[in-house]
């Protein structure tokens, strides 16, 4: 049971991220302070192509408020996902010449003032005896309190050296010799033969 907008008092730039990802969450709420906090240090305005690359090391929720607000997306090759499983994220600007990596602190640890009914029901959702309401309760106040924390209690920052990435690339699509549907030739494997196959088809042919 995701827990409801109007539940929430939400900035409208949050709003726009909710409205995108579908629904509002810790997950959501977690991108949603990265990508504040890297467009308040380097001083960012949304990107239109590349200018701003983010590199995500999880596929979570938090990724969707990051191509929201600072206009990343894998279309244009300026979202780079490496799901190492961590609650870490990079964020450089192309002309600030600027990088900064933010990384989750310890375990989440609620600092809010129903502290008490907070332990109640992550107590409950651990033993299993917690019901819907509970579970959306818990979400609501983690959430509340995620807005309201100084980032720094939430998450590390380190300013990293610049090292500019390249452009995403850009090259021309070929029939693959077996499947004959168009793929991008640089990711075509090549044959001794001097054919050209797809991925797929390359991995079922080495199969055969």
């Amino acid at each position: 049971m995701p827990v409801k907008e109007d539940e929430i008092i939400m900035p409208d730039d949050l709003k726009k991220c909710v409205e995108f990802h579908g629904h509002i969450c810790p997950g959501l709420i977690y991108g949603y302070r990265v990508a504040r906090e890297a467009i308040r240090l380097m001083d960012l305005t949304r990107a239109v192509d590349e200018e701003i690359v983010a590199v995500c090391e999880n596929d979570s929720c938090a990724v969707d408020a990051l191509q929201v607000l600072l206009g990343t997306a894998a279309g244009k090759g300026n979202l780079i996902i490496k799901d190492f499983g961590k609650n870490a994220y990079t964020v450089l600007s192309r002309s600030r010449r600027q990088t900064y990596r933010f990384s989750r602190k310890t375990h989440y640890d609620y600092q809010g003032r129903d502290k008490d009914t907070f332990e109640r029901l992550e107590a409950a959702v651990a033993e299993g005896s917690a019901s819907e309401a509970d579970r959306k309760n818990l979400r609501r106040l983690k959430i509340d309190d995620l807005l309201a924390r100084p980032f720094g209690e939430i998450f590390i920052t380190r300013e990293l050296p610049f090292e500019e990435p390249l452009y995403a690339p850009l090259a021309p699509s070929e029939a693959c010799a077996v499947c004959g549907e168009m793929t991008m030739a640089a990711k075509m494997v090549k044959l001794k033969d001097g054919r050209s196959l797809c991925l797929p088809c390359s991995q079922k042919t080495s199969a055969d």
